[in-house]
């Protein structure tokens, strides 16, 4: 994800931009979140085992 991040800072500068690379690095970084995402848990899992009892 960091390797996405800086990708795409560098596009963001640069005085050619090309759209597909910061497409791409978009595409790592949102599925690098998603991914870190699903392995955090929720808040709301305590209620959810209640509930479900």
């Amino acid at each position: 994800m960091i390797v996405a991040i800086s990708v795409a800072l560098y596009q963001q500068v640069s005085a050619e931009k090309n759209i597909y690379i910061m497409i791409i690095a978009i595409a790592v970084f949102m599925y690098g979140m998603m991914q870190l995402s699903a392995k955090t848990p929720s808040k709301n899992q305590e209620k959810e085992e209640q509930d479900a009892e």
